[in-house]
C-alpha cells in the first residue's frame, strides 16, 4: 500500500517514487525534465504529481519534492543552475494548480535527513550527507532535524575553494566553475573530475569507471590520478569536519559507489586530521539513489500528520 511519495528534480530527469509503510519503494517513474520554460517545467512536475496520486488512489497523497538548488525561506523564490526555476515560487505555483501545499527541500538536506532516520546515520546526533555526483553538495541533520538556514542554502561545500596547498602540491591549475568562481572543490572532486584530472595529466580523455578499472590493473597514470582524486575529496571531508564537526559523513551520488572508497577516504582523512581531534565516521548511504526522495517523503508524511 502506497502511503506517501516524493519527487527528485534534476536537470535531465524528474523522478517520482511511491513508498509503502516500511518506506520501501513500491514503484517509480522517470520523465525528461522540460528545461525551456518555467511553465513547461511545472507541467512536467505536475504530471509526475498526478501520476503518484493515481498510483496511490489518493488525490491528497503526501508528496515531498527534492530541489537541486536554493529556496529562500523569506521570499520562497528558487535559485538553481540546471532547472528553469530561478526567480519563481515553485510552492505557490503548485498550490494554485492543486489547491494544496507540497514540502520542498534541498536534495542534499533531504539525503542527510533520510540517512539520519533509518539509514547509515541512524543513532548519530549529527549527520552530514555529502553527494559526489554530477555536482558536489552536502546537507546537515542535527538531532534528527534539519537546522534552519538563513538564506536557504544547504552545506554548499562544493563551492568552497579547494585548498591552495593541495592544488600547489599536485601542480593543478585553478579551473573555472559553473558558479562563476574558480578553484571550487566541485571542479576537482565531482564525478567528472576524475576524467578531467586524467586528461590534465596524460592529455587523453577517459571517464571515471575506465580510470578506476585501469588502476586495478596497475596502470601507473590511472593509479596516480585515482590517488590524487581521493586526496582532494579528503580535503573536502576535512573542511566539513573543521566547519561542522559531525559525528558521521554519509556519502551519496554516483562517484561514492566506487568499491573500497569509504575505507580509502577514511585513511586519507586520518592523515589530514587536526591534532588529536579524531575524525567522523565515513559511511555509504544506505538508501542509495532513492535516499533524497525518501527523505522528502518522510518530511511530507510528518507535515501531513
Amino acid at each position: 500500500m502506497i502511503i506517501c511519495g516524493a519527487i527528485d528534480l534534476g536537470g535531465t530527469k524528474i523522478e517520482a517514487r511511491a513508498f509503502d509503510g516500511a518506506m520501501a519503494t513500491v514503484t517509480t517513474r522517470r520523465t525528461a525534465t522540460p528545461v525551456d520554460t518555467f511553465d513547461a517545467f511545472i507541467a512536467g512536475l505536475s504530471a509526475q504529481i498526478e501520476w503518484l496520486c493515481e498510483q496511490a488512489g489518493d488525490p491528497d497523497l503526501p508528496i515531498g519534492i527534492a530541489v537541486p538548488g536554493v529556496i529562500d525561506p523569506k521570499t520562497q523564490l528558487a535559485f538553481a543552475s540546471n532547472i528553469p526555476v530561478t526567480g519563481h515560487d515553485i510552492g505557490a505555483t503548485l498550490k494554485a494548480c492543486f489547491g494544496r501545499t507540497f514540502p520542498l527541500g534541498n536534495d542534499c538536506m533531504a539525503l542527510a535527513f533520510s540517512e539520519a532516520h533509518g539509514g547509515a546515520g541512524a543513532g548519530f546526533d549529527s549527520v552530514v550527507g555529502l553527494i559526489i555526483g554530477t555536482g558536489v553538495g552536502a546537507g546537515l541533520c542535527i538531532n534528527g532535524e534539519i537546522p534552519p538556514r538563513s538564506s536557504g542554502l544547504a552545506v554548499e561545500v562544493g563551492h568552497l575553494g579547494m585548498p591552495a596547498h593541495a592544488l600547489a602540491a599536485a601542480g593543478l591549475p585553478l579551473w573555472p566553475c559553473g558558479c562563476g568562481k574558480t578553484g571550487c572543490m566541485e571542479r576537482y572532486m565531482a564525478g567528472s573530475a576524475l576524467g578531467r584530472l586524467y586528461e590534465w595529466k596524460t592529455g587523453t580523455h577517459m571517464d571515471g569507471p575506465q580510470i578506476y578499472a585501469k588502476a586495478q590493473t596497475g596502470d601507473a597514470d590511472a593509479s596516480e590520478v585515482l590517488t590524487l582524486w581521493q586526496g582532494l575529496v579528503a580535503e573536502c571531508l576535512l573542511a566539513l569536519q573543521l566547519l561542522i564537526d559531525p559525528a558521521c559523513i554519509v556519502l551519496g551520488g554516483g562517484a561514492s559507489m566506487m568499491p573500497g572508497l569509504v575505507k580509502r577516504l577514511s585513511e586519507e582523512l586520518r592523515d589530514r586530521q587536526l591534532g588529536q581531534s579524531g575524525q567522523p565516521e565515513i559511511l555509504l548511504a544506505q538508501h542509495g539513489d532513492s535516499s533524497g526522495a525518501r527523505g522528502m517523503a518522510l518530511l511530507a508524511m510528518r507535515d501531513a500528520k
